[in-house]
């Protein structure tokens, strides 16, 4: 079943939260294989919801799909329509995961979201569903730890 993309090959304001984006999918060729799809937002920014200050961090977004993967233009509008929005750290985390699993019901997916330092103390916020299909490899995050200016 095709489905009908609003986003891909058109221009589209940056949607003013991540209510207003529309997360989009498509089919997915190979239902019948188990394989990883791994994106990375090395540049992810939303707001402090006490101070209102900029926070950053870097997502990496691993899943096994099922029926549908998800487009990666609705992902990236998705992601930055983060930028002006307020919540911690681990609200946001999840609820990037969370909405990606409602959009494509994968068969798992796991997120990391390095932050980094607020108030000198940077935070990752880890989280997945069920348990990787056993044939899958699944690759390290590979993400630095932080390690300030020394």
């Amino acid at each position: 079943m095709a489905r009908k993309l609003s986003q891909l090959g058109h221009r589209v304001p940056l949607p003013k939260s991540p209510d207003d984006a529309n997360l989009e999918a498509v089919r997915n060729p190979h239902p019948e294989n188990n394989y990883v799809v791994r994106f990375t937002a090395p540049e992810f920014t939303c707001l402090c919801p006490v101070t209102g200050q900029p926070d950053f961090a870097y997502f990496v977004i691993d899943y096994v799909p099922a029926g549908l993967l998800v487009e990666s233009k609705s992902l990236k509008l998705f992601l930055s329509s983060f930028r002006n929005y307020a919540a911690f750290h681990e609200d946001t985390t999840l609820l990037v995961a969370k909405r990606m699993v409602a959009a494509i019901k994968p068969k798992y997916l796991r997120i990391a979201g390095c932050w980094y330092p607020r108030g000198g103390i940077p935070i990752d916020v880890f989280w997945q569903t069920g348990k990787l299909p056993g044939d899958v490899w699944l690759p390290d995050f590979e993400i630095e730890p932080y390690r300030g200016r020394g």
